[in-house]
């Protein structure tokens, strides 16, 4: 967390779910159980960073700024205009009751669609949710948000942490985007914890003066970019990994192509039929490149780690490359099916320039 600030969270778990796989590419085998215990022991908090996101617990005091101010989603601001008091309800009902799952308060008299089809009860929860004033966590059975007051989920020193101006916690999570990021530009950096570039733009300016951003060009970029100023050595990258299609080396897919030359998009609501790569597509980095890309699924019921498709980038194609990238991806994904419990390993099914290698 120290290194990346941010886990994006998702609920998909064709492999597994997103959160894991990001912790899976920096620490290989690990106990599943740990972004929960985290969360349990006040380490970890749920909030709208980059998404839904979760974030140390001492960086707090930085979102309160977003949560003290209007819901974006207009159905939630809505809601309290259609039902006055309503929420107020819903927030007694959560300290008196909770924690409390959406599904405890819902007055839904009808099945329940799609995606977003929210009642009442759960547009005030999201609205509480943003507003700071409950937080939540996951629970494991269903990922369902469980919700309790965020006094009671929060250790109280870090919520009696003094609540900086927006100006100071906008320029903070700028300087930390630098850290994370290593170098990036004004969108890359705003990107980082969603903010807007014109709210910040006029921000990073001011850190450049301070001497708290040092303004760098990148070689093929356009746009100057920005450095932390106090960013020391660059150790030697060894690294070995499949990737989360959320992971923050990868989520800016404008920034991945710039700084790996790597054209990455997630095709998870591509219909069949037009998808060039897969469903479930994770890049696969080797050294400091990003050399291919495979649609993995985890089939529980056979045991298996499947692969949909595997590829290579056209420039490694028949190089003497292509097999230390094969051999590679394969250490992975064998280690992948072990730490998943998938005791009938890797299988290749026979599509994409790479899997006839793997």
């Amino acid at each position: 967390m120290a290194d990346m600030g941010v886990i994006q969270i998702d609920s998909v778990n064709v492999v597994a779910r997103s959160q894991e796989l990001i912790l899976w590419a920096r620490l290989g085998a690990h106990p599943r159980s740990l972004i929960p215990a985290a969360t349990t022991d006040g380490e970890l908090f749920e909030y709208w960073v980059h998404e839904a996101s979760h974030v140390p617990t001492t960086d707090h005091h930085l979102h309160r700024w977003k949560m003290r101010g209007a819901h974006p989603w207009r159905r939630v601001e809505a809601l309290a205009q259609r039902r006055p008091g309503y929420i107020e309800h819903v927030r007694a009902r959560v300290e008196s009751e909770g924690p409390v799952v959406a599904a405890d308060l819902s007055e839904r008299s009808r099945p329940k669609g799609p995606w977003w089809d929210w009642d009442d009860a759960k547009l005030a929860l999201e609205y509480l949710f943003y507003s700071g004033e409950i937080t939540a966590q996951r629970r494991p059975r269903d990922f369902a948000r469980v919700y309790d007051l965020t006094e009671r989920m929060i250790p109280a020193a870090l919520l009696a942490v003094p609540t900086p101006t927006e100006v100071e916690a906008r320029s903070e999570l700028l300087i930390a985007a630098a850290r994370h990021l290593g170098v990036g530009t004004l969108e890359d950096l705003a990107d980082y914890h969603r903010q807007r570039p014109a709210d910040v733009r006029p921000l990073i300016a001011v850190l450049v003066e301070e001497g708290k951003l040092r303004p760098v060009s990148v070689e093929s970029w356009e746009p100057i970019a920005y450095m932390p100023s106090t960013l020391g050595s660059i150790p030697h990258v060894a690294a070995q990994a499949v990737l989360s299609p959320f992971d923050p080396l990868v989520w800016n897919r404008d920034r991945t192509e710039r700084l790996f030359g790597f054209r990455y998009r997630i095709e998870i609501y591509t219909p069949a039929a037009a998808r060039r790569y897969g469903y479930y597509v994770m890049p696969f980095l080797l050294g400091t490149e990003l050399v291919g890309r495979c649609d993995l699924k985890a089939d529980r019921a056979a045991g298996q780690l499947r692969v949909q498709a595997a590829w290579i980038e056209e420039r490694l194609l028949g190089t003497p490359s292509e097999a230390d990238v094969a051999s590679a991806v394969m250490e992975e994904l064998e280690a992948m099916a072990q730490w998943l419990e998938l005791p009938g390993g890797v299988v290749v099914m026979p599509k994409g320039n790479l899997s006839l290698t793997l």
